[in-house]
């Protein structure tokens, strides 16, 4: 392929989808990633599309729960002393993001962002040849007391407000959409507009294919540095070749930042390490998504089995895993699912690229229109990717997004 139009960095569910919605409006698009398709974070997530979740992780609520999580290590949030230092300067950001009206702002930003990404989902599933991977199956958020289920009502009003459909329900009604839950859970909470993917590394790789079958190309490299250019930008990567494009679009997730400081940009990005563990599909008879909120993790059902899996620990890129998180949510799940069966598992970490305010980074670089940052999505990336998409095509063609692109600018902080 001659210089192509667009670059896209990075093979995951945003990079690819983006890559695709560019190709859909006639340019040619090159996307070159470190480890190949799915390879990271898009692999192994719980494999939902969270529309409901509008609310931040940034928020008055998680700083009254997080000196108590803090102090179990394999808790819902954790910060393995080794980093602890390093993270202060995001931690701290995290912290101002808590503020009442900065939660509102992101909340109103993110609810503009799910929407939109709902509103292109089945026309991107559909135009993608993947609409038969969508699930409708719901989520089922579980309560163990009175006093867990009173404090999630304010975050229920706010959902209610933007016109998110729920239903509250006691324990037989519970029983009824998802049988063997343990009896400690006595409240719950049903959201049906939560969508889910059969399989986010299938689904992943699908895309991939797609591209490759309309033209597109994906090379496998590191990229080391982005170097404005006459007429467009240089792309260095480690292994020598010479690669240049009219625009770059940077989806590298939790690698983003690194390559973004070779412009000049300090962006404070961060990393969620998540863990899972996928048991065998029979596992246990799972009919809609299981949130466990107060443990800090979610059971899903794939169809390449059924996962466990959620928690933060912000660990950045290098430290090794601790799987012992994986184990820790495992044996909660036992207890909690009646007849789960634990055995024949297959444990994942990856790194989920998250920004203080949870919301991602989209929009040009400072150093030069032609980069585009599509990064930073967190725990929403699969949930965001078709609206993250339009907005990139918009922006590559000369477009006006659909949505006010102010509250997601990459030089916010």
């Amino acid at each position: 392929m001659a210089r192509p139009d667009v670059i896209v960095i990075g093979a995951g569910v945003i990079g690819l989808s983006t890559a695709i919605a560019a190709q859909s409006r006639g340019l040619t698009v090159v996307v070159v990633d470190r480890e190949g398709p799915a390879a990271g974070a898009s692999a192994g997530n719980a494999g939902a599309f969270a529309f409901t979740d509008i609310l931040p992780l940034a928020s008055p609520g998680i700083l009254k729960k997080a000196p108590k999580w803090l102090l179990d290590p394999l808790g819902p949030l954790s910060v393995p002393p080794a980093y602890a230092l390093q993270i202060a300067p995001w931690m701290f950001r995290f912290w101002r993001a808590c503020q009442p009206s900065r939660v509102a702002a992101a909340t109103a930003a993110q609810t503009k962002l799910m929407d939109l990404s709902k509103a292109e989902l089945e026309p991107f599933l559909a135009a993608t040849d993947t609409l038969s991977m969508l699930r409708k199956e719901g989520n089922l958020q579980v309560y163990e007391s009175e006093a867990e289920f009173r404090a999630s009502l304010p975050g229920w009003e706010v959902r209610r407000n933007h016109g998110i459909e729920f239903q509250h329900l006691k324990s037989d009604e519970m029983a009824a959409i998802q049988p063997g839950l343990a009896s400690r859970f006595i409240l719950g909470t049903f959201t049906p507009g939560w969508y889910s993917i059969a399989d986010p590394k299938l689904y992943t790789l699908a895309l991939a294919q797609h591209f490759c079958s309309r033209g597109g190309l994906i090379e496998t490299a590191e990229i080391s540095a982005l170097h404005p250019v006459p007429g467009g930008v240089e792309v260095v990567a480690t292994d020598g070749k010479l690669r240049e494009a009219g625009k770059v679009v940077l989806a590298a997730g939790a690698f983003s930042h690194r390559i973004a400081k070779t412009l000049g940009e300090h962006i404070p990005l961060e990393t969620e390490r998540g863990y899972n563990t996928t048991l065998p599909a029979g596992a246990f008879d799972l009919r809609t998504q299981v949130t466990f909120g107060g443990h800090g993790f979610v059971v899903s059902k794939l169809s390449t089995g059924i996962r466990v899996g959620g928690a933060v620990e912000l660990g950045g890129l290098t430290l090794p895993a601790n799987f012992r998180r994986s184990e820790a949510m495992l044996q909660k799940a036992r207890s909690f699912l009646t007849g789960l069966k634990p055995e024949g598992g297959v444990q994942w970490m990856g790194f989920r690229p998250s920004l203080p305010d949870s919301l991602p980074a989209i929009g040009r670089a400072r150093a030069t229109p032609d980069v585009l940052y599509a990064f930073g999505h967190g725990h929403l990336g699969l949930t965001q990717s078709a609206g993250t998409a339009r907005l990139v095509a918009d922006l590559l063609t000369g477009q006006t997004p659909p949505i006010d692109l102010a509250s997601f600018s990459p030089q916010r902080f």
